[in-house]
C-alpha cells in the first residue's frame, strides 16, 4: 500500500507550541500506524514526537506535509490535518 500525503496549512495562532504540539503528536500516536510530519521541503520527523514537533518551529500560516502509511491511512490524515488546519489558540 502507498504512502498517503497531505498537505496542511497551520491554523492556530501560535503555530505548533505546546499545548497544540502534544494533541497533535498524541493523535499520530493513537493512529497505530506510522505518520511523519515535514516543514515546507524539511527532512521529515516522526508525528508522534512530541520534542520532533516542536523542533520544526511550525508557525500559523507554515505549510507541512503529512504522510501516512498502512490501514487508516486516509481517516488518519483526516484527523490530524483537521486538528492542524484549527486554531486551537482561539479558546
Amino acid at each position: 500500500m502507498p504512502s498517503l500525503t497531505r498537505t496542511v496549512r497551520i491554523g492556530s495562532s501560535h503555530g505548533l507550541h505546546a499545548r497544540p504540539a502534544k494533541m497533535f503528536a498524541q493523535a499520530a500516536k493513537d493512529a497505530g500506524i506510522p505518520v511523519t510530519i515535514a516543514k515546507d521541503a524539511g527532512a521529515p520527523v516522526n508525528a508522534a514526537s512530541i520534542l520532533g514537533v516542536i523542533a520544526l518551529g511550525i508557525d500559523q500560516g507554515d505549510y507541512v506535509t503529512l504522510t501516512a502509511d498502512g490501514e487508516g491511512a486516509e481517516a488518519t490524515l483526516d484527523t490530524l490535518a483537521d486538528l492542524l488546519s484549527t486554531d486551537h489558540d482561539a479558546q
